[in-house]
């Protein structure tokens, strides 16, 4: 029996591990216990702040629920959700920036005509946003799949509303035959990411705010490209240099544009002051897998 000692330790957690059959786990372990064991090593961990981390986890685990993955709030705000993204979604440029999918999607969002409000019962300023869906080459991408969710004007989305037992502020639309979109809804607002949990505690530690600034998530599909999950950001908002999730990409940041009280794009009078965006989406041709 080997004497195990800090020195000794990292190589024999490894070679314990290399009886796995699976490959591609035992790459992904044996880099794991590498770098966690240097991580130790390098901080020099004591007893007492180990014990801290494994409560920290224990807690983020704790209050996770099916309307709440503080996991994904975690990788959000330590920037591992952003390298995962960055490094698996390279795109020629000027195909549209994927960026974090956040932790509020569902997925059962009602489907909804071309058109439709999906803001229903949420008080706001409306917003009438619409564009195209292209591939990379310029063409057209017909009926493409769009799902959209959003925070509302103070912040909250649907999930978090206990109250509520109907979605709002999502919805599921296709695209026309000529790649067009088109919707209304509301002007959602900057709002903070939920931080009365363990990952909240760790960001007022670290002397970090949790705001995100004001956006829209997409998550586009189309048969033949790769699925686009991002947001559009609006220009000259707050946060934009400092989101807490680190989701921000320039090429995503728009003109939500102001229009005194007039005709709308769905050409009903609005008797208030209202917002347009146009945006739109380049997809990625999808990866041919190379057949061995």
């Amino acid at each position: 029996m080997k004497n195990l000692d800090e020195r000794t330790i990292t190589q024999a957690v490894i070679e314990r591990n290399s009886l796995a059959e699976n490959e591609r786990l035992k790459d992904v372990m044996h880099s794991l216990v590498q770098h966690l064991h240097s991580f130790a090593r390098e901080v020099q961990l004591t007893e007492e702040e180990w014990e801290i981390g494994v409560k920290f986890l224990t807690d983020v685990g704790q209050i996770c629920s099916p309307t709440r993955q503080e996991f994904i709030l975690l990788s959000d705000t330590l920037g591992l959700s952003t390298l995962v993204i960055a490094q698996n979604h390279k795109k020629p440029i000027g195909c549209t920036e994927a960026t974090v999918f956040g932790p509020f999607h569902v997925k059962d969002a009602p489907h909804l005509s071309l058109g439709a409000n999906m803001s229903e019962g949420i008080n706001g300023t409306s917003w009438f946003v619409n564009g195209t869906i292209r591939g990379f080459d310029g063409q057209i991408i017909p009926h493409a799949e769009i799902e959209v969710w959003q925070a509302d004007d103070e912040g909250f989305y649907d999930v978090q509303k206990q109250h509520l037992d109907v979605y709002q502020g999502r919805a599921v639309f296709h695209a026309d035959r000529d790649g067009k979109y088109y919707f209304q809804t509301i002007v959602p607002e900057a709002y903070p990411i939920p931080h009365d949990g363990p990952v909240g505690k760790m960001l007022e530690a670290l002397n970090r705010h949790p705001w995100r600034p004001a956006h829209l998530h997409f998550m586009i599909s189309a048969p033949g490209y790769e699925r686009l999950v991002t947001h559009v950001f609006k220009a000259e908002g707050d946060y934009l240099d400092s989101d807490a999730v680190f989701g921000v990409r320039t090429s995503l940041i728009a003109n939500w544009l102001k229009h005194e009280n007039g005709i709308a794009p769905n050409g009903i009078e609005q008797h208030e002051p209202f917002y347009t965006l146009d945006f739109d989406f380049i997809l990625n041709k999808q990866k041919v897998e190379a057949v061995q």
